[in-house]
């Protein structure tokens, strides 16, 4: 927040800076028609002065230079016939930048408006995210972490993506999902099912009942008491992992979820699941069995998690990111050093803007837990 003010200021400056350049047309064009022969008349040009302030000026700067075009006009029209002070032509010329002028004023005024609204929606929607969907810890337990949210939506940093991880008494519960559909209602499913997760993630039940309860809390605000006629109107894709703290194999549920990849000594393995499992939200519908998947994840290993929104992402020729194989041979140790590459290396193959939010998660185990 303190640095807002100052990053503010740069562009105020910049645009008064930038004033001179219709003031040095308003000269130029008054000295020229001073200078011209007397069938030749340049006044109208000066319409051009306010009409390209707003590039870079407020209404208040339109307004000075709009005023300047106004009085050159009429300097014009004086010393060209002093007799008559001032030609029909010059007055229709006044009255038009004097009508421009007012439009542009108005137009600034309105953009300025239109321009707060749109930074306070910026920042309720950053402050809902950070609500929703704070960042996670950088240690958890034995492991290091680093996230990310990227959001499509330029205006609005809050979507369907969601992470969160919670502790338990042998280790660290995660879950990454996705869901169905764009908008305030996507953000009101995931805020739902994080909800859910933090509340039960913690509790002694194994991992296929942690996932059942999660699949069940998607179409809660759904149902009456006593429905069940209405599962399935929305859907959540899922990964939901259980990493002990004192080494041992990963649980993994994937419920229609992207699978995680572990990165060793710059190899990535993709941990594709053998039983997979419908999205969260179908579960009444499909009746599954939650089968729980395991994989090594050691000391030094990373752990990548991450939705659709980067595997799907594409490239100007339709080309989808390839995720395994661009992180290839990466070094990278530190989960955040890692991260900022792959945000760098996702950005650039999309041109620097994403069709879909995406998440990214990257783990790394310690050698010991960390109290």
């Amino acid at each position: 927040m303190p640095q807002r003010p100052e990053g503010l200021r740069r562009p105020v400056r910049a645009g008064r800076a930038l004033l001179a350049i219709p003031i040095a047309w308003i000269v130029a064009v008054s000295v020229i028609d001073d200078l011209a022969p007397p069938n030749i008349h340049l006044g109208a040009l000066l319409v051009a002065a306010p009409a390209i302030t707003p590039l870079f000026g407020g209404p208040w700067s339109v307004g000075l230079i709009a005023a300047l075009a106004v009085i050159a006009q009429t300097a014009i029209g004086v010393l060209r016939d002093p007799e008559q002070l001032l030609s029909s032509n010059d007055q229709a010329q006044i009255i038009a930048l004097v009508l421009v002028g007012t439009a542009l004023v108005i137009f600034c005024v309105v953009r300025e408006r239109r321009a707060k609204v749109l930074a306070q929606v910026r920042y309720v929607s950053e402050a809902a995210q950070r609500v929703v969907l704070p960042p996670l810890p950088k240690e958890i337990g034995p492991l290091r972490v680093a996230s990310l949210y990227l959001a499509a939506e330029a205006e609005a940093q809050i979507g369907g993506d969601l992470y969160a991880a919670t502790r338990t008494t042998s280790g660290t519960r995660l879950i990454v999902g996705d869901v169905q559909g764009k908008g305030m209602t996507a953000v009101n499913d995931a805020a739902l099912l994080l909800g859910a997760f933090r509340i039960a993630a913690h509790r002694p039940a194994s991992l296929g009942e942690l996932v059942t309860y999660l699949d069940q809390s998607v179409c809660w605000d759904l149902t009456e008491p006593g429905e069940t006629g209405r599962y399935g109107e929305t859907f959540i894709t899922a990964t939901i992992l259980d990493i002990p703290d004192h080494g041992g194999l990963v649980q993994m549920v994937a419920c229609g979820h992207p699978p995680p990849i572990v990165q060793r000594n710059g190899r990535p393995t993709t941990m594709d699941t053998l039983h997979p499992a419908p999205p969260l939200g179908l579960g009444e519908l499909a009746h599954p069995r939650y089968h729980v998947d395991s994989f090594q994840f050691e000391p030094g290993d990373l752990l990548l998690l991450y939705t659709d929104g980067v595997t799907e992402a594409r490239d100007s020729t339709g080309t989808f990111y390839p995720l395994a194989e661009r992180i290839t041979g990466w070094t990278e140790n530190d989960p955040d050093a890692f991260l900022d590459r792959l945000r760098r290396d996702l950005l650039h193959h999309v041109g620097g803007h994403l069709n879909d939010d995406a998440a990214m998660i990257v783990i790394e185990r310690t050698a010991t837990p960390r109290a």
